[in-house]
């Protein structure tokens, strides 16, 4: 047996997706997408870069590795807690959510001309996303922290446990069973495994706990390597595949007090090994059988978009989420992966239609190229949609001309106070300035919607009254009379109050004034009362204080 040149192939083929790895990382690219490109360039379809093994049946069994350590890991990270303290709520976000692609994914499937296998094949293919992208997502992004997060990893759980159910279906109806009772049988024994599993995994943590009583590190990776291995044969002798065989084991394990370590030493065994498995589906693509494919997996691509964005906007509004969570929800569950392939994978052991394999594969490339992009984009893409990045550019442009009024008013202000002081102090006063100067202070004294309270006398006058912050009712002085808080700080500011410009203040006291256009005049007092020392946004615009 010489399989130096299947290894060299090989190591060829690993450090090309390490460099093409890094390449995407760069750019926010998840790396199932790399491995399967590297498996298409090696593959014997392709003219560019052909590369055949002599023993391939290897390279099958390793990517069968891979398959069941990643649906191991699956079930191991699953969070039992999580799922059962808020089932219901979990059950309604998720299962809506993959209802509504499950549905329109059958239809598409009958559309595009394929029969009902076929069609429930693509339902799956389209209607999950990758739990391992989602939650690399979250990650890289720092998104773990964000309100919807906790929603969209609820999301990816449901979509767990409905794989797991989906998968042990879909094998009995792609077994090409036509006896009723034989189908029915089958299902049986399934869901027997299931409801056994996932009982054995919710109330038997403690028990399974005492097999992994060891120290030995070495010894504690062959028992959970073999338990998986064991019980991925076993799911696919019952006829649920030894993905969903490996996915209960996993289930189990996690519910020990050894989950973490477990994860610690499985986690770089998954990578390897499930890097195999993509590597290997991408090396099964004919790139000839794409032109065949192409328009399904375009209609393919926008559906998946349109619903994940209805459906992301209608598992926020039930979690009372806003729009903007709904877009970020839409976005980060685009991406597709590794339950896609194991379908396509399935239908073609199964015999079903030959261009389910190169649609499954072109489609994963693009959502996984596209998901990413989107998942990284959703903040921007939510203030374009949403209009709040024009509504915060307005504010702020509203914002500043209201502070540059301010300073203008401000300095209009400061100017009249020293032509007053040049002038000789309490002399007459121009109105007019005095009017325009009032005016302004009002248009920057605070947002709009300050009312003035009467005084209750039922005059309709506000002679007891003045306004303060956000219209608070406060004493004003009288008509006769100057208080001297508001003006006792401008020593040489002629704190005449009439509306005759040729008014002079006696020795003894303030002019009264003399009222012509009462109304005006009440304004323009409210107005100049509204710059007095009481008010922080007053001393804040203007220099005087």
């Amino acid at each position: 047996m010489h399989l130096g040149p299947d290894l060299l192939i090989l190591g060829v083929l690993f450090v090309i997706a390490y460099v093409l790895g890094r390449l995407g990382k760069s750019i926010g690219l998840p790396a199932i997408p790399i491995y399967m490109v590297v498996g298409l360039l090696a593959s014997p379809y392709f003219a560019w870069f052909p590369l055949e093994f002599a023993h391939g049946e290897y390279i099958e069994l390793i990517a069968v590795f891979g398959l069941i350590l990643l649906l191991f890991n699956l079930g191991l990270e699953f969070d039992q807690d999580e799922f059962f303290s808020n089932a219901g709520k979990l059950l309604i976000s998720g299962g809506s959510y993959i209802l509504i692609n499950m549905v329109v994914g059958f239809g598409f499937g009958f559309l595009v001309g394929w029969g009902t296998r076929e069609a429930l094949v693509i339902a799956g293919i389209t209607a999950t996303s990758s739990s391992a992208i989602v939650t690399k997502l979250l990650i890289e992004l720092n998104r773990l922290a964000n309100r919807e997060t906790p929603m969209i990893l609820g999301v990816t759980v449901v979509e767990d446990v409905f794989i797991a159910i989906y998968l042990a279906i879909v094998s009995v109806v792609l077994s090409g069973e036509t006896e009723i009772w034989l189908v029915v049988g089958k299902l049986g024994i399934s869901f027997v495994f299931l409801v056994v599993m996932f009982s054995v995994a919710r109330w038997g943590g403690k028990v399974v706990s005492r097999l992994f009583r060891t120290k030995d590190d070495e010894l504690f990776t062959i028992l959970f390597f073999g338990l998986a291995i064991m019980f991925g044969g076993l799911g696919e002798i019952l006829g649920v595949t030894d993905a969903i065989g490996a996915f209960l084991i996993g289930l189990v394990l996690g519910a020990t007090r050894y989950r973490n370590k477990i994860e610690h030493i499985a986690i770089p065994l998954r990578d390897v090994f499930g890097a195999f498995f993509f590597l290997n589906f991408g090396l099964g693509l004919d790139p000839t059988a794409f032109p065949a494919v192409i328009v399904p997996v375009v209609l393919a691509v926008v559906m998946t978009m349109t619903l994940n964005a209805i459906g992301g906007q209608f598992v926020a509004w039930l979690n009372g989420f806003g729009p903007q969570a709904g877009i970020n929800t839409a976005a980060i569950l685009q991406n597709r992966g590794e339950f896609a392939l194991i379908l396509a994978t399935l239908a073609l052991a199964a015999g079903l239609d030959e261009r389910i394999q190169p649609f499954a594969g072109l489609y994963v490339l693009i959502m996984a190229i596209i998901g990413p992009i989107l998942a990284v984009n959703s903040e921007r893409i939510g203030s374009f949609v949403l209009g709040t990045e024009r509504k915060a550019r307005a504010k702020a442009a509203a914002s500043a001309a209201s502070g540059a009024a301010g300073a203008a008013g401000a300095e209009a202000a400061a100017a009249a106070v020293a032509a007053g002081a040049a002038g000789g102090g309490k002399t007459q006063r121009n109105l007019e300035a005095d009017e325009a100067i009032a005016l302004m202070e009002a248009a920057t004294a605070g947002p709009a919607g300050r009312v003035v309270a009467g005084d209750g006398d039922g005059d309709g006058d506000d002679d007891d009254l003045s306004v303060g912050r956000s219209g608070d009712r406060v004493a004003a002085a009288d008509d006769d009379e100057i208080a001297p808080d508001v003006y006792g700080d401008y020593d040489d500011y002629d704190a005449d109050r009439g509306s005759d410009p040729e008014a002079v203040v006696p020795a003894g006291g303030v002019a009264a004034p003399e009222r012509e256009g009462a109304e005006r005049d009440r304004l323009i007092e409210q107005a100049m009362l509204q710059s007095d020392e009481h008010d922080p946004r007053s001393r804040a615009r203007d220099d005087e204080y």
